[in-house]
């Protein structure tokens, strides 16, 4: 205990103890004066009592001052040192802090609890912030290395035109997977620090969700994948049309790049309950219920033979993405059989005619 405390607790003591001696003397000898009248004590009875009576005082008052400091150590004193020193570890980094609440904390109890919870969710955020740090490194890292493997190829005397020509492209490609992991860093950065706000705009949900589909052509071509289109003409959403891209963008993405070459990638739009259903399915090698628990995490890639092919961040953008438009996304996938994303927006009120026709791709 530091110097101040126990200047601190010796003033209580004192505050506690002059509190109970005045209540102690008036109760001592209001009843002692009471007694001696109703037995008509002259003068000299009342001085002779007088002494034992202020030592009775006296005593009374340090018992009861010895059972209430006793008490409030107990009940007090003691969780609260005990919560202070929690709460001075975790300012000094250290999260593995856990109180002990069969111990008894009295009316401190709550917040013993809140320290616990607290710590975890510290201990929580901290885990995420060095996995999130170790896996930028990782990924910036494989990038510049293979750039300077090929920079330093490319100063090799007697190079052809062919072999200059292929080390540059890999460096560009190389680069472009760098921008496109420090565009997706500052993307999800935003959408979790709440710097961008979605827009309402109303707009043809069918015509752009085409759109986005449309982009992908030269992927299910050169991989002879079918795609399976059933999108309604004039079908209204009112949200923010270049967030809801980014989601059609990687959901798309993900499903022709793990559908296998001859596959199918299915793309529905559909009215639900006053909501818009959004269906992106495909015949990939689908994922595991493990899997399952995790896609939306920052980074993770169940499947490593693609993680060449992408940075781990596109999941987590589509989750942040609908979290900040209150919309609902669920996924069904089973070991073998594919996997189907939904995504459930809110269809914009209106009077718009909605076709009956089919969208074509």
């Amino acid at each position: 205990m530091s110097r101040r405390e126990w200047k601190g607790e010796i003033r209580t003591t004192a505050e506690i103890f002059f509190v109970i001696f005045l209540v102690t003397a008036i109760a001592v000898t209001v009843s002692t004066l009471l007694l001696l009248h109703n037995a008509n004590a002259d003068r000299a009875q009342l001085l002779r009592y007088a002494t034992p009576t202020f030592l009775n005082v006296l005593f009374l008052t340090f018992l009861y001052t010895a059972v209430y400091m006793a008490w409030r150590y107990f009940t007090v004193v003691k969780p609260a040192r005990k919560i202070q020193s929690a709460l001075s570890r975790m300012t000094s980094g250290d999260f593995e802090v856990k109180l002990d609440l069969n111990e008894t904390y009295g009316n401190l109890a709550p917040i013993a609890a809140g320290v616990n919870v607290t710590a975890e969710e510290l201990k929580s955020v901290e885990t995420l912030k060095t996995d999130f740090l170790s896996n930028v490194t990782h990924e910036l890292k494989t990038p510049l290395a293979g750039m300077k493997s090929y920079a330093q190829l490319l100063r090799a005397p007697g190079l052809s035109e062919k072999e200059r020509m292929e080390y540059a492209e890999s460096m560009i490609q190389s680069l472009t997977r760098m921008d496109g992991l420090i565009t997706d860093i500052l993307r999800l950065n935003k959408l979790e620090n709440q710097k961008l706000t979605p827009k309402c705009e109303r707009f043809d949900l069918s015509a752009a969700l085409t759109e986005c589909i449309l982009l992908f052509e030269p992927i299910w071509e050169d991989k002879d994948i079918t795609p399976e289109i059933e999108i309604p003409d004039n079908v209204f959403v009112c949200a923010d049309r270049e967030l809801l891209d980014l989601i059609w963008n990687n959901l798309l993405s993900n499903a022709f790049k793990f559908t296998p070459d001859g596959g199918t990638v299915g793309v529905s739009l559909t009215r639900q309950n006053g909501a818009i259903r959004v269906s992106i399915s495909d015949t990939g090698p689908g994922m595991s219920a493990e899997t399952g628990r995790h896609i939306f995490d920052k980074f993770y890639q169940g499947d490593p033979s693609h993680a060449t092919k992408g940075n781990g961040l596109g999941l987590a953008l589509v989750k942040r993405v609908l979290d900040l438009t209150g919309s609902e996304i669920t996924v069904h996938s089973q070991a073998g059989k594919g996997s189907a994303f939904t995504v459930l927006l809110r269809e914009a009120k209106g009077d718009a005619a909605h076709g009956t026709g089919k969208q074509s791709v």
